[in-house]
């Protein structure tokens, strides 16, 4: 119970850290798929709208607004497919990282300027003595 090992905690945060992006990748798919759906069938009911109700049929409109919601279509798909897999976990991992020692060194140059600030003679010694009259 107490020699338990100490790389199971270490395989779990790793296992759990997995876990957590695979999540975060089902989750944009999800909405990509709902928004893709989403895109098919107010497409097919702008076109009704423009045509069979016939709300501004003397223009087509609905062709600049199929086009304008196809264009964020595509920059949803650029971002869940291109952007994530540049600038995904292992991306954000690598700026951490990177941040991270340029930190340290930061405060290990801090140290360095304060010890050598505070720095004390090495060798101490006291001036003797003088014997009075």
């Amino acid at each position: 119970m107490f020699s338990r090992n100490k790389n199971t905690s270490k395989l779990d945060l790793e296992q759990h850290e997995l876990l957590e992006n695979a999540q975060k990748r089902v989750r944009q798919k999800k909405r990509l798929y709902t928004h893709f759906v989403v895109f098919l069938i107010g497409s097919v009911f702008l076109v009704l709208i423009n045509k069979i109700l016939k709300y501004g049929q003397e223009y087509n409109w609905f062709v600049w607004a199929i086009t304008f919601w196809g264009f964020l279509f595509v920059l949803h798909i650029f971002n869940v497919f291109i952007t994530n897999k540049f600038m995904g976990q292992d991306w954000e991992r690598a700026q951490r990282e990177r941040l991270v020692a340029k930190q340290k060194k930061r405060i290990a140059e801090m140290e360095k300027e304060i010890e050598q600030d505070l720095e004390f003679p090495t060798s101490f010694e006291p001036e003797p003595k003088k014997k009075l009259l």
